[in-house]
């Protein structure tokens, strides 16, 4: 079965804790703190990989946590980092977050891309020591490993993508230009996955051509199976609408091809706007005039019309050369940027639990809600950190730590960020 949209569950390494150990060896008096600092822990990074060409695997597994980094241990060994988890998926899945829709990364090259970043390690006492406090007996946990749901969905990477009907020849015109083996019989939805197939025409020319199953009437509001694959069309760089001319099917081809064109439009308006050429299949049924009918009518909207025998393969050749040619006047195959991260206004956070613990006048702050915060806030900038600024104010964060006894030029430590505390 064709699976194209899947959800999991992803967490990334917690960082290991720092140590607290000291010094010890004989003839050495107070040789000091010497714990190391915590591993990182494991980022989550998703990779191409071309031997798979569905989500299918997610469907049996939807949990996926990297490995802990190590504690430091004492003498300054610093703990060992987790190594990443490597989650494989196929070309040309786009990765969102499931709980706000933003688009995390679009797997469509083969650079790795991280989703979830492993934890900080904690550092060791050594850190802590000062002319003042010479032998601190604490050290910090390690960060939390990113945690988030994410819905992946696949969109085939094609520069030319196959629309009609079912049963008007998509499948057999790809088996016939390239060496793509599709199902073909005389009954409806006889492809119910979509077909990749590569064209060549001669030594380092070639172009991708997809076999886009399942678009009925209605299949923008997810009829037959159009709702589940009409998403791949968005990334092909043209169309070829093939079409029915002989009306074989007891439909009017003209009705056909107006139908299709307005379940693409609905589905993405943007579709309505990408180059298209259309082929008019199984002229063998019909006589001549119906062809020509259909062609006036198509050259008025517009559009490149071109008669062809898929399975004998008339008319075929001069249609893949038109493809070829407006391949080449045609931009890239659609790639999507990340959206980048947008900060939730003050008054709609919802503040946790905050856990305060002071340890020779350091005062650290534990809050997992707002550790999610700052992973959003540029600190360079100064519209950034004046948000954050408030969002201490608002959320009570301040106010606890005066109540746990902070006062003006203590130092303050959230999660490896310290500041001076001021009135």
């Amino acid at each position: 079965m064709f699976i194209d949209i899947a959800k999991i569950h992803i967490k990334a390494g917690d960082g290991g804790d720092g140590a607290v150990a000291f010094h010890r060896e004989k003839y050495v008096a107070s040789g000091g703190p010497d714990g190391g600092d915590g591993g990182r822990g494991g980022s989550v990074v998703f990779q191409v990989d071309d031997s798979l060409s569905t989500l299918a695997d997610f469907r049996y597994k939807r949990k996926y946590v990297a490995q802990r980094g190590e504690n430091g241990r004492g003498g300054r060994c610093a703990g060992k980092s987790a190594p990443d988890l490597v989650v494989r998926v196929p070309r040309g899945t786009l990765v969102k977050d499931a709980a706000t829709g933003r688009l995390l990364a679009d797997l469509s090259d083969d650079v790795p891309q991280v989703i979830a970043k492993g934890g900080r390690g904690g550092w060791g006492n050594t850190h802590f020591a000062t002319p003042t406090r010479q032998t601190p007996r604490f050290a910090k946990p390690g960060l939390p490993g990113e945690e988030l749901e994410v819905q992946l969905e696949l969109k085939l990477l094609a520069d030319v993508g196959l629309v009609g009907f079912p049963n008007v020849g998509k499948s057999t015109l790809v088996s016939v230009v390239s060496e793509a083996k599709p199902n073909i019989a005389n009954y409806h939805f006889t492809t119910i996955t979509p077909v990749l197939g590569v064209v060549r025409l001669g030594e380092g020319n070639s172009f991708v051509m997809a076999d886009i199953p399942g678009l009925i009437e209605g299949a923008w509001q997810g009829v037959g199976l159009g709702h589940q694959f009409l998403r791949h069309v968005e990334r092909c760089r043209l169309l070829v609408h093939v079409v029915d001319v002989s009306g074989s099917e007891g439909r009017d081809p003209k009705e056909d091809f107006v139908t299709i064109n307005e379940e693409l439009r609905r589905f993405n308006p943007e579709l309505a706007e990408r180059p298209m050429l259309v082929a008019g299949n199984k002229c063998d049924l019909t006589d001549d005039e119906t062809v020509e009918s259909f062609r006036r009518f198509v050259e008025a909207q517009g559009y490149d019309f071109f008669p062809i025998m898929a399975p004998i393969r008339h008319g075929v050749d001069e249609l893949v050369q038109k493809i070829w040619e407006r391949l080449s006047q045609l931009p890239p195959i659609l790639r999507y940027e990340p959206e980048p991260t947008v900060l939730e206004p003050v008054e709609n956070l919802q503040a946790g639990t905050i856990d305060i613990t002071s340890e020779d006048g350091v005062f650290f702050v534990k809050a997992p809600w707002l550790y999610k915060i700052m992973e959003t806030v540029h600190f360079d900038d100064s519209e950034s950190l004046a948000y954050f600024q408030r969002v201490l104010i608002e959320t009570g964060v301040i106010q606890a730590l005066r109540d746990a006894g902070c006062t003006e030029g203590d130092t303050v430590d959230l999660y490896d960020l310290e500041f001076d505390f001021v009135e």
